[in-house]
């Protein structure tokens, strides 16, 4: 029997040939390096921004501190192309640092109203700068900011509001500044339609939140201001920053208490166009009035004083003052109204409702006694006017006063110019009235009347002259006295006894003192002929003559 060949064995093999350790090997190394690479990758955030100016992908680096955390991934347009949005890959534990307070902007360089900034961006390029924020609520996609913000949300400091409806008046990063230091920025500015007003957010430095106070007002600090009013001429400069660059000031009014401080939740301001305007506005409490003018305004002017004997008691408000409300009124007496407002504030510090109520009554009464209205020339070479306040001797309205559009009318009288032109208008007005022409002709007779007159008496002066020049006028005197002493002899020959020696003496002394008296006339006849026409010039007393 034949033996069947020996058939061979196969052997199992029971492990793994070292060949498969390769692949496995280079397949976990991927796996961990892919779950270190993911592990690792910080999230990816979006930035939206109207113009990515320098702005490239997988160059642009994004930093917080000047520490690198994040990278530009891509650089797109939206879909409706109104904006650039660009994907960013944050690095790892970065989360922290992306909430609702962080903020984007684009560091570059930059040459504005707060300085120079971003010149070592020059050779490196522009970067991302982000500010964290303190927010707990996580976000992913920011809009970026156009400029660096003043502060971080959580500076310590304080943030307050204001409203202007000046939409040119500030703009971000202007100073604010205090007695011409600079205390803070401007962080903010938006105009909204809703209330057709400019709002501004400041921030003040810690170091000085406690000058802003409840009786604070805020003012634009132009770097110069020139004000030509009815007080004369006046010109302010303010810090060479704001000289450059404007900004806003502000300050307590001298006669106002200083108020309690802002504390740090945000408060709201007015800002004013100028100190002045800024002290018009502390006075918050205030009568109106109108004032009814008969004499031209030009020269009149919001802002301009309301005066009682020089001392400023109120401001014009409106000229004119719904002026298309004026009934019953004709063209040639046709009133402009004014509204003015008196202000107590100015002679009593604290005014509440009810003082306010007590002044409306005190100068309602004043009105009913006299007090009138009337416009005065506060400076002639601009022309300005203001309303000036002062009594008459006619008695006011009596009862309730007169309204104008819902406003109690104080009554007005001319004023000094006005009184003046009336006056002379008066005047002329007579003198074009008087018949001037039967006078003038009479004036004339009397004139070539007095012209002949004037001729005979020439005539007359010169017959006298050659009179008093005879030779037999000026023996006259000599004459006389022999006369006189002829007569003396024969009534020396009367007895001294009878009737007609006393008479006769008595004659004969009258004539005596006659010719004494005669006597100087004579003589100034002789020495000036015309003197009896013209008067004689006094004669001095003749002065001696020094002793040689």
């Amino acid at each position: 029997m034949s033996k069947s060949p020996p058939q061979a064995k196969r052997k199992r093999q029971k492990s793994l040939s070292p060949v498969w350790l390769v692949p496995l090997l280079a397949v976990l190394i991927g796996g961990w390096m892919i779950y270190h690479t993911f592990s690792s990758r910080g999230p990816e955030i979006t930035l939206i921004m109207d113009n990515a100016e320098g702005i490239e992908a997988d160059k642009t680096l994004i930093k917080a501190r000047n520490v690198e955390v994040g990278r530009v991934n891509s650089v797109a347009l939206s879909d409706d192309t109104t904006h650039a949005v660009v994907k960013a890959r944050m690095h790892n534990n970065t989360d922290e640092l992306l909430n609702k307070g962080t903020r984007f902007w684009v560091v570059k360089p930059r040459v504005g109203r707060e300085g120079i900034s971003g010149l070592n961006t020059v050779l490196s390029g522009p970067y991302i700068q982000l500010q964290p924020g303190s927010s707990e609520e996580e976000k992913r996609s920011f809009e970026m900011l156009d400029k660096p913000p003043v502060a971080p949300p959580d500076a310590a400091g304080l943030r307050i509001n204001l409203t202007s409806n000046n939409a040119n008046a500030l703009s971000v990063g202007d100073p604010v500044v205090f007695q011409g230091y600079t205390v803070g920025r401007v962080e903010a500015s938006n105009f909204d339609a809703s209330d057709r007003l400019m709002h501004y957010r400041l921030f003040i430095f810690d170091s000085y939140q406690t000058l802003v106070t409840t009786n604070t007002r805020f003012w634009s600090a132009s770097g110069v201001r020139f004000d030509l009013s009815t007080e004369g001429f006046s010109l302010n400069l303010a810090s060479i920053e704001s000289l450059v660059s404007g900004g806003v000031t502000f300050g307590v009014p001298e006669d106002i208490a200083p108020g309690q401080a802002v504390g740090p939740s945000e408060s709201t301001f007015e800002l004013y166009s100028d100190e002045e305007a800024a002290l018009q506005g502390s006075f918050s409490h205030y009568l109106k009035y109108v004032v009814l003018i008969d004499d031209t305004v030009r020269g009149l002017h919001k802002g301009a004083p309301v005066e009682y004997r020089g001392v400023r008691v109120g401001t014009v408000d409106t000229v004119p003052y719904r002026i298309s409300q004026v009934e019953k009124q004709s063209l040639t007496n046709f009133k402009i109204p004014v509204l003015v407002r008196i202000e107590p504030q100015r002679l009593q510090s604290q005014i509440d409702e009810e003082s306010i109520e007590q002044w409306h009554a005190r100068i309602n009464r004043l009105i009913h006694r006299g007090l009138r209205a009337s416009l005065k020339a506060g400076n002639l070479f601009t022309g300005a006017l203001f309303v000036d306040l002062n009594f008459t001797d006619e008695a006011g309205p009596k009862g309730p006063l007169p309204k104008f559009a819902g406003v109690d009318v104080i009554p007005s009288q001319p004023g000094s110019f006005a009184q003046i032109e009336q006056k002379v208008s008066a005047l002329l007005d007579k003198l074009n009235g008087l018949n001037i022409e039967p006078a003038l002709n009479h004036l004339d007779k009397t004139l070539v009347s007095s012209d002949k007159l004037l001729t005979s008496l020439n005539a007359t002066t010169q017959e006298l002259n050659t009179l008093l020049k005879d030779p037999a006028t000026k023996a006259l005197p000599d004459g006389m006295q022999k006369t006189l002493d002829s007569i003396q002899g024969t009534l020396d020959s009367y007895s001294e006894d009878t009737p007609a020696y006393g008479e006769l003496t008595d004659t004969l002394k009258s004539l005596q003192e006659l010719l004494n008296n005669l006597q100087p006339v004579a003589r100034t006849l002789s020495e000036k002929p015309n003197a009896l026409l013209f008067n004689r010039e006094a004669i001095m007393d003749p002065q001696p003559k020094a002793a040689p």
